[in-house]
């Protein structure tokens, strides 16, 4: 295997198995002799930044996804309105509750809280007590418990979860539920999630934020917990079970009646504790519950703990995170002019009413809609009192009482306002020792049980068949290294395209033309467009090989099938390619399982008209689908890779990184990394060319 740490070493080397490399006096813009040969014409850079990326096919991704989900959902729905009896609701209750406990497990043992209430802030009627305890070993968690001071306990409990609010439970919204709540006579406990309030993961020396408080962090750890097979959905439901162990601690909670409650992020984390902890009497979930399809088709991005990984693959949907715990009482909240789709909180209630009349119980099941925007408003909340007021029979009132908002200074638990001044371990040590601890019990597998460990966690078929396609009318001049191109979209799976470019010294406008000869394929970075104007590989190859077609291709979501949906641009946090990516690791077919399917699609249709010798070339993002079709492919004699992770673990382990959610695979660290691959692929004559750490392009 060789390794070019920069592009002159690569430029100094004699020959690539069995290609030689350019000189080292080689320009970008190829002027010389031996390019002109070749085609290559010598385009300023200028010139060619005046070409807007091609971007034929936008819409893939998202059909691709809503088509699966209505499948699913459809396969659910049956199961559901199947149920006749009051045996077949429990079945079913019961099948939930393992499924979620399933993908949101294995779950932790319970350590000390080792609890401490660091302070109180007296009002009338009721105290405010500051209080830190530890969901894990050393992992802080900050919370607020509002006590009546004028009752007879013991008395009923609720748990308050944090949507997501930058103050966490200092959000006015937030307190204004514990202080309605608390004047009614219960005792109720809020806490700050993770990313949040005290709670921040990323901070300066001087405890200042380095990120985006809430979903930016919520999604830069859920996206590295993947590496190690966990997720933040289970952290979250975690610190929510061990906010309720503290809760029901106190000897003035009566656990006969404990309430849960949040909205948005909070109705998330309320939905989740709802599927797995049957210590809860009662729920009220805000602005939250809908339908997987009906977000996906909205295109409303979700945060990593509001998607759990595998929930969609095993037919679980909003309403059954609530289901789980039928028959006891629940209350969806709604708002009218809310993003999560109204419809979709109509269609979950009327799937739990069918199961609660099974039950006996429909008189334990509500919807309430209220006329407002996204939020926890004082109509939702009122509906919240009354529905708790129902069943612990506290009070009669459901109004709300007159509120005082404090500041966040005065709820602030720890000293500096953040955990990290108190020592706290960060979710990053724990995902880095984790990654550590995996890569030492991992095993080496042999060539073909690599293969075939690959394949389990790609989660993608291997399947030898030759994929249709479409012949693209030409788009003119793109300023390739080659005076002409023809275009192909590659139909690799139903209603999925991988764009194919074949670059010629002549024209061809029909169908792939059959050559007896050796192939390269190069997959694209982000675009084969862009890439095959201005990237220094391209016309390396190219002139070393002028009797060797030369292809490209764009697998899905990038270059000519980068979506367009979401209105929060392509590779941001919340962006389109996070947005299949997490739901790639909802359905269970990660991304970059997907992306390799496409490669190995392209590598038969090759094969197929005559290419029977392939140089697959990887650049960036898209040496990681290249890796492991180079592995899993025959017909792949050779291999070249620039810019190529040097290893999961690597990424795992650092604090920062920069490679996208798309580019992991859940739980590798615990079957095989990168250089396991690498290795295996000295048969097919790798070389590496600038291979990027963690930090990937932004190093």
């Amino acid at each position: 295997m060789k390794t070019y740490n920069n592009r002159r070493d690569f430029l100094k080397m004699a020959s690539i198995g069995g290609f030689t490399a350019l000189t080292a006096h080689t320009s970008p813009h190829l002027s010389s002799p031996s390019a002109a040969g070749a085609g290559i014409e010598a385009i300023p850079d200028s010139d060619k930044s005046v070409l807007e990326r091609l971007n034929r096919f936008p819409r893939v991704m998202q059909e691709y996804m809503v088509s699966y989900l209505r499948k699913k959902e459809h396969q659910s729905n049956a199961i559901r309105n199947g149920l006749k009896t009051k045996e077949d609701a429990e079945k079913y209750i019961e099948n939930v509750r393992s499924k979620i406990n399933t993908i949101l497990g294995p779950w932790p043992e319970k350590t000390p809280l080792n609890a401490q209430t660091l302070g109180k802030v007296e009002r009338e009627g009721y105290v405010i007590e500051k209080v830190v305890f530890e969901s894990r070993p050393n992992f802080l968690v900050t919370a607020n418990l509002y006590l009546p001071t004028n009752q007879k306990h013991p008395l009923p409990g609720v748990l308050g979860t944090c949507g997501h609010s930058d103050n966490g439970k200092a959000s006015a919204a937030y307190q204004s539920f514990c202080q309605g709540l608390v004047k009614k006579g219960y005792v109720v406990l809020i806490f700050d999630p993770v990313g949040q309030g005290e709670r921040l993961q990323y901070v300066d020396e001087n405890l200042k934020p380095l990120m985006r408080i809430g979903t930016e962090e919520h999604n830069y750890i859920g996206n590295q917990l993947t590496l190690n097979g966990s997720s933040l959905s289970h952290w979250f439901a975690w610190d929510g079970i061990r906010a309720l162990d503290y809760l029901l601690s106190r000897p003035e909670v009566d656990p006969k009646h404990v309430g849960v409650t949040g909205n948005s992020g909070g109705g998330t984390q309320t939905a989740l504790l709802c599927g797995v902890d049957p210590r809860i009497t009662m729920a009220a979930p805000g602005c939250y519950i809908t339908t997987w399809r009906r977000n996906l088709e909205n295109e409303e991005a979700a945060d990593a703990e509001q998607c759990p990984p595998n929930a969609i693959a095993q037919g679980l949907d909003h309403s059954d995170f609530l289901a789980a715990m039928a028959p006891k009482p629940v209350i969806i909240l709604s708002q009218e002019k809310d993003f999560f789709d109204v419809r979709g909180a109509l269609e979950a209630f009327e799937r739990l009413k069918h199961l609660y009349k099974l039950l006996g119980a429909e008189d334990k099941i509500q919807c309430h809609i209220g006329s407002d925007y996204h939020g926890y408003s004082k109509g939702n909340r009122e509906a919240m009192y009354g529905w708790f007021n129902r069943f612990t029979r506290l009070s009669t009132e459901h109004l709300e009482p007159a509120l005082t908002i404090e500041t966040d200074k005065t709820l602030q638990c720890t000293p500096r306002g953040q955990v990290r001044a108190l020592g706290s371990k960060t979710i990053h040590q724990f995902i880095h020792e984790r990654a550590i601890t995996l890569t030492k019990k991992r095993q080496t597998p042999t060539s073909e049980a690599l293969k075939t460990t690959v394949l389990k966690g790609l989660k993608c078929p291997l399947i030898d068949r030759v994929p249709d396609y479409r012949i693209l009318r030409s788009p003119g001049d793109r300023s390739y290294p080659t005076k002409y191109s023809a275009h192909y979209a590659v139909e690799t799976e139903e209603g999925i395209f991988s764009l194919l470019y074949l670059l010629r010294n002549e024209p061809h406008y029909s169908r792939l033309p059959v050559q007896q000869n050796p192939a390269i394929l190069y997959v694209a970075h982000r675009s084969s467009d862009a890439e095959l104007r201005v990237e220094p590989l391209v016309k390396e190859l190219i002139t070393q090989h002028p009797d060797t077609a030369f292809y490209a291709c764009d697998v899905r979501g990038i270059g000519e099938s980068e979506p367009n949906t979401t209105n929060r641009g392509f590779d941001t946090p919340y962006g389109s390619d996070y947005f299949y990516a997490v739901h790639g690791l909802m359905i269970d077919y990660p991304y970059a399982g997907q992306r390799t399917y496409d490669v190995l699609q392209v590598v038969n249709l090759l094969k197929s008209v005559g290419h029977t010798n392939i140089h697959l070339v990887g650049k960036g993002w898209g040496a990681i689908p290249a890796t492991f079709a180079a592995l899993l492919a025959d017909g792949v004699t050779q291999v070249t890779l620039k810019n190529a992770p040097t290893s999961y673990a690597d990424i795992a382990q650092s604090e920062r990184y920069n490679w996208p959610l798309s580019a992991l695979i859940p739980g590798v660290l615990a079957q095989f990394d990168l250089p396991q691959c690498y290795t295996a692929l000295t048969s097919k004559n790798i070389t590496q060319i600038e291979p990027w750490s963690a930090l990937a392009d932004k190093q």
